[in-house]
């Protein structure tokens, strides 16, 4: 039965690039968000304790922060990174299964954990720098607010799929998602060769190039600090949703609900946005969507009864989709070709970490502070993506322009001078 379904999901992807790539992109993702649920409720279920569970799931995150520029990085210098991509899928499956057969060892699991979390960024950001592979430039907007939908989607399947499976067996969860991961390689297979570099580089070097471009480069550094500020908000959010649960809708398990509702509101602005691109910037694109979700926050932090807690947690989860779409826009547009791999992995991997930083900070603090100073993280977020620039040859505002220097014609001369050349 599975050889059945491997045939024939290669039968698909063999006759459809893009078909290929977001099935993949999307079986990889649903299972990544299954793994989370899966691993803490298999390891509730073996070591009797959630403080353990727990430790196994940090575990897991935190090594994908280091993963994540590897692995980008090794994707750019392979001339068929679908297979460099597919390696990735099948190593973490079998990370998973090696975390699932030594549970009952705590301090093995956690060892296993560590090296399986290396290669999670193959399961969400490692996609997207390859979608340019399979659309054309014209269509990469749609594209990727398409790319952002299957975020939401898997958000929204991923948990519940896992929930509903450990109610039968915990071991079942983690296999479904194991099998879901597997199902995904074909599509990596499928993914199409890159042109190899023209002078090959080190190893180290390319590394180091990848850190550079996103330090010295002014979108690039500006995107991914403004994405990093925005997800620690995102990580306050997630940690809130259970005391909303408890105050608002019956109880803290009910929490749940809120993200699914999140999701689902994403989901549905990225369906718009793939149907009908925005034509503003995707700097602005962020900004506006980034004031949604501030909106949406707030009304969280004040809402008066169950109500209006769905609404601002649909109103909430409409900016993520855009916003989301735009981070991808603005990467592609900023990124060298030959770094781009590098560039999207370690983006994500900074993003993962900086959830993790606003999930602790927020565990200590009263659940309204907690929602105000998330809507305020995505303000920040706006400000710093949208704080103008100048270039260095325009005079500063206010300032006459030099004299002697001449005003082009607005439209070029044959015979125009040498000075309004260029």
């Amino acid at each position: 039965m599975a050889t059945s379904l491997c045939y024939a999901f290669y039968m698909i992807t063999r006759y459809s690039a893009p078909a290929a790539y977001f099935a993949g992109a999307l079986g990889a993702r649903t299972a990544d968000e299954m793994s989370a649920p899966a691993l803490l409720l298999l390891g509730m279920t073996v070591l009797g304790s959630q403080r353990p569970a727990s430790l196994l799931f940090a575990a897991l995150t935190m090594a994908s922060a280091v993963g994540g520029p590897l692995l980008g990085t090794l994707m750019d210098r392979a001339t068929r990174p679908g297979r460099f991509l597919a390696l990735a899928l099948g190593a973490y499956a079998a990370g998973l299964a090696l975390v699932t057969a030594v549970l009952g060892n705590l301090g093995l699991a956690l060892m296993a954990a560590v090296f399986t979390g290396l290669l999670a960024p193959s399961l969400s950001g490692a996609w997207t720098p390859r979608l340019a592979d399979v659309l054309p430039e014209k269509h990469l907007t749609r594209g990727h607010a398409l790319d952002a939908a299957t975020y939401n989607v898997a958000a929204l399947v991923g948990p519940a799929t896992a929930g509903l499976i450990a109610e039968v067996d915990a071991y079942w969860a983690m296999v479904a998602t194991i099998g879901l991961l597997l199902l995904s390689v074909p599509a990596a297979l499928a993914l199409p060769r890159q042109k190899p570099q023209a002078t090959p580089t080190a190893f180290t070097s390319d590394l180091r190039a990848g850190f550079a471009a996103i330090v010295r480069a002014r979108g690039l550094r500006r995107v991914t600090a403004a994405s990093m500020v925005a997800f620690v908000g995102t990580g306050m959010l997630i940690v809130s949703c259970p005391p909303l649960g408890e105050r608002h809708l019956g109880g803290a398990g009910h929490g749940g609900l809120l993200l699914s509702l999140l999701a689902a509101g994403a989901m549905t602005t990225a369906a718009i946005t793939a149907r009908w691109p925005p034509r503003r910037r995707p700097e602005t694109v962020f900004a506006a969507s980034a004031t949604c979700i501030a909106l949406g926050l707030a009304l969280l932090a004040v809402a008066p009864n169950a109500a209006v807690v769905v609404l601002a947690a649909l109103l909430a989860g409409a900016g993520e989709g855009p916003q989301l779409a735009a981070v991808f826009d603005i990467r592609h547009r900023e990124a060298p070709l030959r770094l781009r791999g590098q560039v999207f992995t370690t983006g994500a991997s900074l993003k993962i970490t900086a959830g993790a930083v606003g999930a602790a900070l927020a565990g200590g603090l009263p659940l309204t502070l907690a929602l105000v100073l998330a809507a305020a993280t995505q303000l920040l977020a706006a400000a710093i993506l949208m704080r103008p620039t100048r270039s260095p040859t325009e005079p500063a505002p206010g300032r006459a322009r030099p004299r002697g220097t001449p005003r082009c014609p607005p439209r070029r001369r044959r015979n125009s001078p040498d000075s309004c050349r260029g």
